[in-house]
C-alpha cells in the first residue's frame, strides 16, 4: 500500500501562531538536507530536529557539543525499563519497594517514603509525568539491584546506539559531575529508540495530570502527578517526551510530536529559561511539519514466486524485508517515485528462510533514493538423487513437471 502525505505550510505563520499561544533493522533513504535555515531562530545553545521514522536530521545547531542533560537523562532510564519489560525481566504489576537511598533523592520527586511499595507501572508514570528522581532510582534498583549497576547498563546501551558524546553518572540527571554529559544528537538517538520501539511509552508521556496513592505505615495520602512538559497544552501534536533543568544544564527538552505519518523529535539543550525552551521546541516542530513531505511504501504487494534451480520445489515465495520511507524537505514531486524489483539470477538451492535474494530499488527523477531487501519467505532444500527419481516418476505417471 502506498501512502503519500504532502504538507505545505508557512513556517513564519507557525511561529506567529505560537507567539499567540505564549501568554510527538529498517533501511530508510538518506539525503543531504539543509540543516541550517535562516527561518529557524533557536535561542538555545544546542538543538536538533529529527524525523523519527527515518532517522533523518532536518535541522541542527551545535548538535554534537557535550552538555549536561539534567533530567533528560531519564529517557535512557525509561528505555531500559521498557526493554526490561519486553524481555520479561520485570512486569508492570511488579511491586517495587522504595529503598532509603531512593527516597533520599532531592530535586524533582514524587516523595516516595522508604519502604513504600508502588507498582512498576506507577513508577514509570512518576518518571514520565513528574520526572521523579526517587522513582527513577527505585526503578533502577528494581532492575539491576543498585543504581550503580543500572548506570553501567545505561552507558553500555549508549555505546550500542552509537552515542559517542554521552556518559552517564546517575539514572536521573541530578549529577553535577563533568563526567555526566550528552549531546543534542545523542538525545535524539535515544529518544528515537524509545518511541519507535516502544510507542506505548506515549501512554505515560501524554498524561497531563494523574493521582497516585502513597501507602505507608503512617497511612495513605493522594499525590497528584503534574506533567513538566507544557507542550502537552501548548502544541496540539505533542506526544512527549522529557524535560530537564539544573543550574548547570539550564533548561532542556526532548519534545516529540506526531502528525500525518510524521514523527518529529526536537531536542533543545541549554535554553536560558523554561519559556524559551518550549518556544524553541515548538518552533522546530512547526518547521519540521511545515517543510517535510514523506513517501511511504508499506510493501504489502505480493511478489510473484520465483524459479529455483536444483531444489526439491520449483519456485520460492519472496517477501519484502520491511516498508520503505523517504523524507524530502526540498519540494520534490514524490508522485514520481518509481520502484523496480531486482532478483539475483539464478536462484539456486539450498535457500534459507530470510535469505536476501534481491532488492526493491526506488528512484526519483532517475536517481536512486533507497532500497529494501527482498527475502526468501521459506526454506528450499537442495534436491538429491531420490528427489530427482521421484520427480521423474511424477512426470511420467502424473504429468507433473520435473525439476529443471
Amino acid at each position: 500500500m502506498l501512502k503519500r502525505i504532502r504538507r505545505i505550510s508557512a513556517v513564519l505563520i507557525a511561529v506567529v501562531l505560537f507567539c499567540g499561544d505564549c501568554g510527538k533493522s529498517s533501511v530508510f533513504a538518506q539525503q543531504e538536507l539543509p540543516i541550517e535555515n535562516a527561518k529557524v531562530q533557536i535561542s538555545a545553545q544546542a538543538a536538533i530536529l529529527m524525523e523519527a521514522s527515518t532517522g533523518q536530521v532536518i535541522y541542527e545547531k551545535n548538535a554534537d557539543e557535550r552538555r549536561s542533560p539534567a533530567s533528560i537523562t531519564k529517557i535512557m532510564t525509561m528505555l531500559l525499563a521498557m526493554e526490561a519489560l519486553k524481555d520479561e525481566e520485570v512486569s508492570l504489576e511488579d511491586e517495587v519497594m522504595t529503598s532509603e537511598y531512593a527516597s533520599s533523592m532531592g530535586g524533582s520527586q514524587v516523595f516516595l517514603a522508604a519502604g513504600e511499595i508502588q507498582t512498576f507501572e506507577t513508577l514509570l508514570k512518576c518518571i514520565a509525568v513528574a520526572s521523579g528522581n526517587d522513582a527513577s532510582v527505585a526503578v533502577a534498583e528494581h532492575i539491576s539491584g543498585t543504581e550503580e549497576a543500572f548506570v553501567g547498563l545505561m552507558n553500555k546501551r549508549a555505546e550500542e546506539l552509537g552515542m559517542e558524546n554521552t556518559h552517564f553518572m546517575d539514572c536521573c540527571g541530578l549529577s553535577d559531575s563533568d563526567e555526566h554529559y550528552t549531546s543534542a544528537r545523542d538525545v535524539a538517538v535515544m529518544s528515537r529508540e524509545l518511541i519507535t520501539n516502544f510507542p506505548q511509552i506515549h501512554k505515560y508521556t501524554m498524561i497531563w495530570m494523574e493521582d497516585i496513592t502513597h501507602i505507608t505505615r503512617q497511612g495513605s495520602s493522594v499525590f497528584t502527578l503534574s506533567s513538566t512538559n507544557k507542550l502537552l497544552k501548548w502544541y496540539p501534536y505533542t506526544t512527549g517526551l522529557k524535560t530537564g533543568s539544573t543550574s548547570k544544564a539550564k533548561y532542556c527538552i526532548s519534545a516529540t510530536a506526531a502528525k500525518d505519518e510524521l514523527n518529529m523529535i526536537a531536542v533543545v539543550l541549554g535554553a536560558e529559561d523554561p519559556k524559551k525552551r518550549f518556544q524553541d521546541a515548538q518552533t522546530l516542530l512547526a518547521y519540521g511539519f511545515g517543510v517535510s513531505d514523506i513517501y511511504i511504501d508499506e510493501n504489502k504487494d505480493v511478489i510473484p514466486p520465483h524459479m529455483v534451480e536444483n531444489g526439491i520445489v520449483d519456485t520460492v515465495q519472496l517477501v519484502y524485508k520491511e516498508p520503505f520511507r523517504y523524507l524530502d524537505v526540498t519540494g520534490k514531486r514524490l508522485e514520481d517515485v518509481e520502484k523496480s524489483i531486482h532478483i539475483d539470477e539464478p536462484l539456486q538451492a539450498p535457500l534459507t528462510k530470510g535469505q536476501t535474494v534481491g532488492m526493491a530499488v526506488y528512484t526519483l527523477n532517475g536517481q536512486e533514493i533507497g532500497s529494501v531487501d527482498i527475502l526468501c519467505a521459506e526454506e528450499v532444500i537442495e534436491a538429491g538423487y531420490p528427489d530427482y527419481l521421484f520427480k521423474v516418476f511424477q512426470h511420467f505417471l502424473l504429468g507433473e513437471s520435473v525439476i529443471e
